[in-house]
């Protein structure tokens, strides 16, 4: 039972985080952070240097001139912040400091980690004189551990975590790799890390609503990014297998038929086709569209009917058709939209700013104009990251001037906002002391998720949530079941763990014989739904969806993948809920969400990222296509994306009882992760242009991927500083570099950046990459070997120090690793195993406890139903 209690607060505030002060310190580590925690409410002050942050010397500039006001990335990241000057050095300014923590109820610190210590401002002292206080730490590999004291960048980031060996552009024939592995562009490393701190900040101040306790957090980089691949970690831990990188398309363990189409005019298309098995076969909807244009050859005859269409060969002849009609027409012609009509997932690959231009996007509030009063200008920056009925995400005041507040907020902060429990209580959480394997309580226990979630961007959420203590129910029926779970990536090898252990090479990926074969052998499935539980229910049946509106009844909330409006369509819109549950929190995600001028539009990762603009934005200068990302990024970030809507949703409502529907997508997830390519586009009118792997906004020289020995086996490392670059010169033994005078300067090595990378890959190419990686380090220079997934898996001491995997038991195919939270919680730890210890759920593996011990059905009422087909 739920009741909510009157607030009786006139100034209660507004935003999913009204009312939450948020103090934060730091660089490009914890920015995007604060920029989600500011965007969702919540009064973020940034507390900086004398001068400014640093991230403030980081291009684009207003006008392409430097200056701490005019930095476009400082823009981007933080809009809706005030802005502090203290001097740290000085006593005064730590007195000040320690003042405003005293009053602030969350603590982003993205400093190196004695940093506060050692300017007299230890943050367990700061906990013990503010109890309530959620100190969130992100660093670069964690505090403890082997590489604690690394260094590295958002290149390096990327190459460790082994984002960078999934992404990049085709192998010759021969398997060679001429071409580097490619690192998607403009700051993913922290973004992920970002937003997964986000998740766990505001699931600590749940925890302090009914506790009053704060608690300390920790985020490493290094294994967020690390977790954040989709499909080859499961490859190579089910099955031995290596997956190789390709052109704007999912990496394999194998070459697959070429994934993009170029238009008459030169621009590129994305017809997607999944890799996900039942998914249903697009073959004839693919033929349609051909034959709309004229283009659809042979493919009728009846040879390539039945099983004639699954050769390689066949499918080889439709993607040659495929590009043939793609490549008669424009861009702007938008055949994806025809391609949409019949089921289709094709979408268009658009430079970010193109979606500017969208009526779609702005219909949902994805950009918004933002005055900047000095300037006497507007400008576009990106907007919400979802949609929800009567509150708008903040959309300023504009990004603050160096101390612009700095009088106003010591003013203001000087006690304590009031201290809000939770309005709205429910017996369920009050009662739940459920305690987690180290002992201590979860921070979400009690809580009750039906989980109507589909493939990973929506089933993705609720892990994370089951891995806090919730009860998250995972609802499916076999008539139309998550097909992930028939994954052909990570599907559990016949003879279990035990023929995994035993090999001595990779496995061959089990046949498919269709959706009526097990549904509990998709490993992938299984660390996706990690800690749920699953039940049968067949939403066609009249007493299946009763029982699933009995369920709601005392639920806190319904999460869906389905595509836009089907919920409607059963009868299960919005206004329905709220009457089964007047506090009901609903989440939806699709690919480009259900308000807006795109209807039914159907997307997977890969096709998402196209539209959004992340895909143009990974890849070498034209005339080279973009490489886009080898995995659906978007998928994982459209999980955390939708975790962090649930998340601050439930903050909302126990704090003011109110419930709320939430319209999510993955677009609107990858639109706000390009706001800085928007933002030069609207201030400096510049279009987006890949710049592979270099970094002319934080600039370096060198700066890229390197070949070592070995096959396909690369370094990533980048000198920002002249320390760093003469450091460099000294490990590899060529002095003459340091007396050349195209390489005198940093600016004079980013005007001969080719010269450099040619010199210095020969130079590469005869060290073994660990020993380099060390050696560099060792000297302080951000480097990092580009990891497979085995390597992480098998060699990298610091995740293995972070506990990154965890064994968990799966009631079919036993025991197998899955992938912890990046973030520890000092108070009330998560375990990725969730309350009920153990992997995914099987297929209805408990209908009969959920109905039994939610519901209060009998064993006899049970069968019954099953009888009539209800489950």
């Amino acid at each position: 039972m739920s009741t909510t209690a009157e607030s009786g607060d006139p100034t209660a505030p507004s935003g999913f985080l009204g009312g939450v002060r948020v103090l934060e310190i730091g660089d490009e580590l914890g920015e995007y952070c604060g920029k989600v925690l500011a965007g969702l409410g919540a009064d973020v002050v940034r507390v900086e240097p004398p001068g400014g942050e640093i991230t403030r010397t980081y291009g684009p500039f207003h006008h392409d001139e430097p200056h701490p006001d005019r930095s476009l990335y400082f823009w981007h990241h933080n809009l809706g912040k005030r802005s502090v000057v203290l001097d740290l050095d000085g006593a005064a300014g730590q007195e000040t400091f320690r003042r405003l923590a005293s009053t602030a109820d969350v603590l982003l610190d993205s400093r190196p980690r004695t940093y506060l210590t050692d300017h007299g401002l230890d943050p367990a002292q700061l906990r013990l004189v503010n109890p309530g206080l959620v100190h969130a730490r992100i660093s670069p590999f964690g505090d403890t551990g082997p590489w604690a004291d690394r260094t590295a960048n958002d290149l390096v980031h990327l190459a460790l975590g082994g984002v960078m060996m999934n992404c990049g552009y085709d192998p010759e024939p021969s398997g060679f790799y001429e071409t580097p592995p490619i690192a998607p562009q403009m700051w993913q490393s922290y973004y992920i890390a970002g937003e997964m701190t986000a998740i766990s900040v505001i699931t600590a101040l749940i925890h302090r609503l009914g506790t009053g306790q704060g608690q300390a957090l920790s985020t490493s980089v290094h294994q967020a990014v690390s977790q954040n691949t989709e499909t080859d970690l499961p490859d190579w831990v089910f099955l031995g297998q290596t997956h190789r990188r390709l052109t704007c398309r999912h990496s394999t363990t194998s070459a697959r038929s070429p994934a993009l189409s170029i238009t008459k005019d030169g621009r590129y298309l994305l017809p997607y086709r999944t890799y996900v098995r039942s998914q249903g076969d697009e073959w004839d909807s693919t033929v349609a569209l051909l034959q709309r244009y004229g283009c659809e050859g042979d493919l009728l005859d009846e040879r390539y009917q039945g099983s004639g269409r699954e050769t390689a060969d066949a499918r080889m002849k439709l993607a040659a058709q495929v590009d043939t009609m793609v490549g008669s027409l424009l861009y702007e012609r938008d055949v994806w939209r025809d391609a949409q009509e019949l089921g289709l997932p094709w979408t268009p690959i658009r430079k970010p700013e193109e979606n500017a231009l969208d009526d779609h996007w702005h219909i949902r509030g994805a950009f918004t104009e933002v005055f900047h009063p000095e300037l006497g200008q507007t400008f576009l920056y990106s907007g919400g990251k979802w949609v929800t009925e009567g509150m708008a995400w903040r959309s300023g005041p504009r990004p603050p001037l160096v101390g612009e507040h700095t009088a106003e907020v010591l003013e203001e902060w000087t006690a304590p906002p009031p201290r809000r429990g939770p309005v709205h209580i429910c017996d369920r959480r009050r009662g739940a002391a459920v305690a987690g394997p180290s002992g201590k309580p979860f921070a979400l226990a009690g809580l009750r998720v039906v989980d109507l979630s589909w493939m990973l961007a929506s089933a993705g959420a609720g892990r994370f949530l089951a891995a806090m203590g919730a009860d998250v129910i995972k609802v499916e029926h076999i008539s139309r079941p998550d097909r992930m779970r028939f994954s052909p990536l990570g599907a559990v090898p016949a003879g279990g763990r035990a023929e995994r252990d035993a090999a001595t090479g990779p496995l061959p990926t089990p046949e498919f014989s269709g959706i009526e074969a097990n549904p509990n052998r998709g490993g992938s499935f299984m660390e996706i739904n990690a800690g749920k539980l699953g039940i049968s229910l067949n939403l066609k049946h009249p007493r299946g969806r009763e029982l699933l509106e009995d369920l709601i009844r005392d639920a806190d909330m319904v999460v869906e993948g389905f595509s836009p409006g089907t919920m409607v369509r059963m009868g299960l819109g919005y206004e329905r809920l709220k009457k089964l549950n007047p506090s009901i929190i609903y989440v939806q995600q699709s690919g480009l969400g259900e308000l807006g001028t795109y209807g039914r539009a159907r997307t997977f990762g890969p096709s998402a990222q196209a539209i959004s603009g992340i895909s143009e934005m990974s890849g070498l200068p034209e005339p080279y296509p973009p490489a886009g990302i080898g995995y659906s990024y978007l998928d994982w970030f459209g999980a955390y994306n939708m975790a962090t809507a649930m998340l601050a949703a439930l903050h909302r409502r126990d704090v003011t009882g109110e419930g709320c529907h939430i319209d999510a997508s993955q677009g609107e997830t990858g639109l706000y992760l390009t706001g800085t390519a928007v933002l030069d586009w609207s201030v400096n009118g510049r279009q987006w242009s890949r710049y592979g792997n270099r970094s002319p906004y934080k600039p370096a020289a060198p700066h890229g991927a390197y070949r070592v020995t070995g096959d396909d086996r690369w370094i990533a490392l980048g000198t920002h500083t002249e320390q760093q670059w003469e450091a460099l010169v000294d490990v590899l033994g060529h002095p003459s570099w340091a007396a050349d005078a195209r390489f005198a300067t940093l600016a004079d090595r980013l005007a001969h950046q080719d010269d450099l990378d040619s010199q210095l890959g020969t130079t590469t190419s005869t060290w073994d990459g660990d020993a380099l990686m060390i050696a560099l380090q060792d000297r302080g220079v951000p480097a990092g070997v580009c990891q497979t997934a085995q390597d992480r898996v098998e060699h990298d001491p610091q995740l293995a120090h972070l506990g990154w995997l965890v064994e968990l038991e799966q009631s079919e195919i036993g025991r197998w690793p899955v992938k912890e939270l990046p973030t520890t919680f000092s108070e009330t730890p998560a375990y990725i195993g969730g309350r009920y210890d153990r992997s995914g759920p099987s297929y209805g593996e408990d209908t009969e406890q959920v109905l039994g011990s939610v519901l209060g059905l009998t064993s006899s009422e049970i069968d019954k139903l099953r009888e009539i087909g209800a489950l």
